[in-house]
């Protein structure tokens, strides 16, 4: 009886440890910290410590589990924070970042909970904001969310394996609101192609009161359609829109140590005067559409350095307001970058930032000039911004 039981106990233990063996969770992390000169917020200079800027700054678990066959349980959990005061990012949330389960199998990924829309996953990489230019270096407002300044949450997600160079992808949010099933729904589909030197992407998303259903995810609490949950000039006072919708495509070209780069998205906020959506103080009817499209270059000096520069262009259409139309604004927004590696986790990088903002923005008054993730826009039509930071990964 006592071997008998002595091999159980033996067998169980080799059991277990093949479990372990095929399983794995991961604590991982990233710490981004610097020192911001602004030219103009709200009329005058600033100087600031900022974290998270190049990348925001987190923590993590990540894990896998081997179920067989070729299927594995996988998972994320992460939580962005302040370096600055300990406080947590995306509005409190806990994992605002991502958090979500799913399975893996040969064929690609499917995931549930808080994660990224994959029109971003797809042609987000091409932008310079995504490189080497930082969160202040996203599009104005990051009104295409290349930046994935916003998260979809409760969405069901499906990445597939690359093959032959081409992969592509697809996730559905639904709306959660009893009796009507489009409600603060999104979707969102995209798809990449790699081959040699050659990088491309497109993607579109949609999603219907997206001022609730999603720039309002980023709150422990329930957002309301009484106030605009964006303060970016360049569409806050569109969040009455019905519809938000994102065309975009990218690529890239590297020849040597020079990688060149762009991106281009047409940004629509469709059926404007929904005020079961948002405020509309503007008076605000029909749709306003924004074509942006943005040019980058990265060059290689050494093996530890390198270099960007970039341009961006974005443009708003004419719509019309309860007093008489709004002709649209304009922003130029140049960027130039310097990173260097002191070690594969541990680099230092400085950023420049100009944008020329002219027209007339979405609260229907003068267009400021509104570098993105910072907190106050400029009161006239320019703003600059210099950035000496560090970034460690763990």
């Amino acid at each position: 009886m006592k071997k008998i039981a002595f091999a159980t106990v033996a067998a169980c233990g080799m059991i277990c440890n093949g479990v372990q063996a095929q399983s794995s969770v991961t604590l991982y992390g990233l710490i981004d910290q610097g020192f911001n000169y602004n030219s103009n917020m709200k009329g005058g200079r600033s100087y600031t410590l900022q974290s998270g800027v190049m990348q925001g700054s987190r923590w993590g678990l990540r894990g896998a589990e081997d179920l067989g066959g070729g299927l594995q349980a996988v998972f994320m959990l992460e939580n962005g924070f302040d370096l600055n005061t300990g406080k947590i990012s995306q509005g409190g949330l806990l994992f605002g970042r991502q958090a979500y389960v799913g399975l893996s199998s040969r064929y690609g990924t499917v995931t549930l909970g808080r994660q990224y829309d994959v029109s971003a996953d797809f042609v987000g990489p091409f932008e310079a904001g995504n490189q080497w230019a930082g969160n202040v270096g996203a599009h104005p407002g990051d009104l295409d969310n290349f930046n994935n300044t916003v998260r979809t949450n409760n969405a069901i997600k499906f990445k597939s394996v690359s093959t032959g160079g081409f992969s592509f992808g697809g996730l559905y949010s639904p709306g959660g609101v009893a009796g009507d099933a489009t409600r603060n729904q999104s979707w969102s589909i995209g798809a990449g192609y790699v081959n040699g030197p050659l990088s491309l992407g497109a993607g579109y998303m949609n999603v219907r009161n997206p001022n609730l259903g999603f720039f309002g995810n980023a709150t422990t609490g329930t957002p309301s359609a009484t106030s605009a949950n964006s303060s970016y000039p360049i569409y806050s006072g569109f969040l009455s829109a019905h519809t938000y919708q994102v065309a975009a495509a990218g690529g890239a070209y590297t020849f040597g140590p020079a990688t060149l780069g762009f991106t281009y998205s047409n940004v629509a906020f469709k059926g404007l005067g929904d005020t079961t959506s948002g405020p509309n103080p503007s008076g605000y009817s029909g749709s306003v559409h924004f074509n942006n499209a943005e040019a980058n270059f990265r060059y290689r000096l050494t093996p530890f350095l390198f270099a960007g520069i970039a341009y961006d262009y974005t443009r708003g259409s004419s719509t019309s307001t309860r007093s008489g139309q709004n002709d649209g604004a304009t922003y130029h927004q140049i960027m130039t970058g310097l990173d260097y590696f002191l070690s594969k986790r541990t680099d230092v990088y400085l950023i420049g930032i100009y944008q020329k903002a002219s027209g007339t923005d979405s609260r229907n008054l003068p267009a400021v000039a509104s570098i993105n993730n910072q907190s106050s826009p400029s009161s006239n039509d320019r703003q600059a911004l210099v950035r000496v930071g560090v970034r460690h990964k763990f």
